[in-house]
């Protein structure tokens, strides 16, 4: 079965009911909010100014842009055509010089040949992913030497607790849902995702020549996009499981940045 094939028509479907949502706040966007989060404006934009930026993985290119408000010069890379349409009219709207591209990110490797100063992916990207270690030799081939790569994404610990895999499994899970924007919605896609345990993000990074300089990980998430979580107030959601009578915040985000060599 053509799994990406799958994710491809899913998220031509998900991204019509994303750009009218409450989620995404494109009208915000368009007056000149970012879609960016505390995590990663704090551990990432003090470094993006004038560099050659690639964010894979960019559905319709919000955070892309906004990465583009910030000075970087961007790229984004989405299997979904319907996605990279939207990213480029969303460009125009607000007169920002950008570049998007419709494929897959083992085909963008294989037929773009440009390098950049930054990598960065964000926020439930890699469990769309069969192969983790072809997208980490993915990201080393598009970083120039000692180009950074930078990612923020949800802790498959939650995944762990919700009843589904922590360790890779070839086969992926198949599931039949709406989107996270209205889980109650219609329009259910059904859909093809992988774990990816931090170990083998961690060691596929490695493997492909880039060295670690942190891995972070934090008690909430900054989308309230999961069933349970709680607010607090100030942009973070938490998850709170039980052990006998004692609660615990689970992890639900962490983010790594490694160079390359």
């Amino acid at each position: 079965m053509d799994y990406l094939q799958m994710n491809r028509k899913a998220w031509d479907q998900r991204t019509e009911v994303h750009l009218s949502s409450k989620f995404y706040d494109v009208s915000g966007f368009l007056i000149g909010n970012s879609s960016l989060k505390e995590i990663e404006l704090s551990e990432l934009a003090p470094l993006v100014q004038g560099k050659q930026f690639l964010h894979l993985q960019c559905h319709f290119g919000l955070d892309t842009l906004s990465w583009a408000r910030l000075g970087a010069h961007v790229t984004g890379v989405d299997l979904s055509p319907k996605a990279i349409q939207a990213a480029r009219e969303l460009s125009q709207k607000i007169n920002i010089e950008s570049q998007f591209i419709e494929a897959d990110i083992y085909q963008f490797a294989r037929s773009n040949t440009q390098q950049f100063d930054i990598v960065y992916c964000s926020y439930g990207a890699i469990c769309w992913l069969p192969d983790i270690q072809a997208w980490a030799d993915t990201i080393a081939s598009k970083l120039r030497k000692g180009g950074i790569f930078y990612m923020v994404e949800f802790h498959p610990i939650y995944d762990l607790l919700v009843g589904f895999d922590y360790f890779h499994q070839s086969e992926p899970d198949i599931s039949e849902e709406a989107s996270y924007v209205d889980p109650n919605g219609d329009g259910k896609s059904k859909m093809a995702t992988w774990a990816h345990p931090i170990s083998d993000v961690i060691t596929s990074l490695i493997d492909a020549g880039l060295d670690i300089e942190f891995l972070h990980e934090f008690d909430y998430s900054p989308y309230d996009c999961f069933e349970g979580l709680i607010g607090a107030g100030n942009g973070r959601y938490h998850h709170v499981h039980h052990v006998g009578d004692i609660k615990h915040n689970s992890p639900l985000t962490y983010s790594i940045k490694a160079r390359r060599r």
